[in-house]
């Protein structure tokens, strides 16, 4: 009888030993790796996502353009303005420009999102000194302006034409 319950134990413990945890461990070990390819794919879809959402609706005005001037009591004056496509955002760029003639300067720096083929709204500064406006006073057109084209894209006139000195400026950014 003794030997039934020694027999018996042995029968118990061998089939509790059994080698159950290879099978737990192998079905963790795929669904990390279902885990990980189910991120992979996510990050790929997002970041064609991403950059589709950044790819520009309107023309690219990145580079450097043509800034002028002119008003009807002067020349025409011009210099250049630098258009920098802010990374991963839609038809935004930083600016900034200078025209410099003599004594006569106009800078502009601050950013602008493209808004229509025909529109781009300016947030920044303008400043002016023009020695025939208020013998040369600095004039700052600050804050959102909108500059329009009526050209198809080629020219883009600031429509706050009027300055200072209650005289109208014509201020072009060509491309």
């Amino acid at each position: 009888m003794k030997n039934i319950f020694i027999l018996f134990g042995i029968a118990i413990l061998s089939f509790s030993c059994s080698k159950k945890e290879t099978t737990s461990t192998d079905k963790k070990s795929d669904s990390v790796k279902i885990a990980d390819s189910i991120n992979a794919v996510t990050t790929k879809i997002n970041d064609s996502i991403k950059a589709l959402n950044s790819k520009n609706r309107f023309k690219d005005f990145n580079g450097s353009h043509k800034f002028i001037y002119q008003n009807d009591s002067s020349p025409k004056y011009s210099g250049t303005i630098d258009f920098k496509k802010i990374e991963g955002e839609r038809d935004n760029y930083n600016i900034a420009g200078s025209i410099k003639s003599g004594n006569n300067s106009v800078n502009i720096k601050g950013f602008v999102q493209v808004v229509s083929a025909k529109h781009m709204n300016f947030t920044g500064e303008i400043t002016q000194k023009i020695s025939v406006n208020d013998n040369g006073k600095p004039y700052t057109r600050k804050g959102t302006k909108t500059f329009a084209s009526k050209d198809g894209g080629k020219t883009y006139r600031l429509q706050d034409m009027v300055n200072g000195s209650g005289f109208v400026d014509y201020i072009d950014i060509q491309y």
